[in-house]
């Protein structure tokens, strides 16, 4: 074979010359109705690939078609050099998923508030490599940008979003007094820090805040604390004071969390006033029962479980997806595990926080 005809030959087995012809726009539109879990692999295809997957007129163009996903993100605490650090829950080409790490972000503050906002994680903190104590991250195209800093020095133990407002609760001058600070996305601007209540003087468990049907549900060693924006009032629920809920999240406006003294995922309705055992989940919560940590998220509609495992001397954070029924007029809640993986294997890390991004 002379060598201008094996050079052909090699030219014409290259990926990028399936659709050489085709108009940018026409290339881009298919590339939109892809599963953005596959764009780490086309990013590999050629150069030109790798800029289309990073492109705003892609996810211009998945956000038109409706072809945008909730994805996992989660932040893991590496506790050998304890650095905070940024993974995606991907799935890989054999159908398992792992954790994958978010290359080229600052190192994440130790103490600080994670929120997702549709495609952005806004963190707030004390970093040690930027100047900045409010950042967001867009997950589209892995980039940051700095925000207005906050107007106080604020040791931020919870956040979360209401209506386009991140609620910031935590430290600021006094140790024992906590302040809340609220900033908006549209604007991007600060709002005069608020009071809370005097009882809120020990601490809250980190990360310890939920939303629903608007309000936000805070908890410490001792209290429930409920926080209504549009009212600016605070008040306590009694049924939620039942259980020390901890690293818990939020489905159709019913909180979860994984109970690891008694083995049971519990689930609070605030709207009937009642806990109750979700059914179903025998078989993973017995697999979860000896781990040494585990934590509760979500993404789409779907519980996201945590938990790690130990193969000889080897650790596995290990994750489940949890779809969730009512039945018998509500009054029951089911759970079905959707898939169970290894997504991390080696290291000695744990979960600070999950966020459910829309890529």
């Amino acid at each position: 074979m002379s060598s201008k005809t094996r050079s052909k030959k090699e030219q014409s087995s290259e990926p990028q010359s399936l659709i050489p012809s085709l108009p940018e726009e026409i290339i881009v539109d298919i590339l939109a109705r892809v599963g953005s879990c596959y764009y780490p692999k086309l990013s590999l295809v050629s150069k030109h690939f790798r800029s289309l997957v990073t492109s705003h007129e892609l996810y211009a163009r998945r956000s038109l078609l409706g072809c945008t996903e909730h994805s996992l993100y989660v932040v893991l605490c590496n506790r050998e050099n304890g650095n905070y650090q940024l993974y995606a829950l991907r799935q890989k080409a054999n159908g398992n998923h792992s954790l994958v790490l978010i290359p080229s972000l600052p190192k994440l503050p130790r103490k600080g508030g994670f929120v997702a906002v549709g495609s952005r994680i806004y963190v707030f903190g004390r970093f040690k490599s930027i100047p900045q104590n409010a950042i967001s991250i867009d997950c589209r195209y892995q980039t940051v940008h700095p925000l207005p800093s906050m107007n106080v020095t604020m040791s931020v133990s919870v956040a979360d979003i209401i209506d386009g407002n991140i609620y910031l609760t935590g430290y600021c001058s006094n140790p024992t007094k906590m302040v809340m600070m609220v900033f908006n996305t549209e604007t991007e601007m600060w709002e005069p820090k608020k009071t809370t209540p005097e009882t809120m003087s020990g601490y809250l468990w980190e990360n310890e805040c939920v939303v629903m049907a608007g309000k936000m549900y805070m908890s410490d060693p001792s209290y429930n604390f409920v926080y209504d924006p549009k009212e600016s009032k605070w008040e306590t629920d009694k049924m939620l004071n039942m259980f020390k809920w901890r690293k818990a999240r939020v489905v159709d406006d019913v909180l979860y969390y994984y109970d690891s003294g008694w083995g049971v995922l519990r689930a609070y309705d605030p709207k009937g006033s009642s806990w109750v055992v979700v059914n179903g989940l025998e078989e993973l919560l017995a697999d979860a029962r000896f781990s040494d940590w585990s934590y509760t998220g979500s993404y789409g509609g779907k519980l996201a479980m945590i938990f790690t495992k130990t193969t000889g001397r080897t650790e596995v954070i290990r994750c489940a997806e949890i779809s969730l029924e009512r039945r018998r007029q509500g009054k029951e809640i089911w759970g079905n595990v959707e898939w169970c993986d290894d997504v991390l294997v080696g290291g000695d890390f744990y979960v600070k926080k999950t966020l459910d991004v829309i890529v």
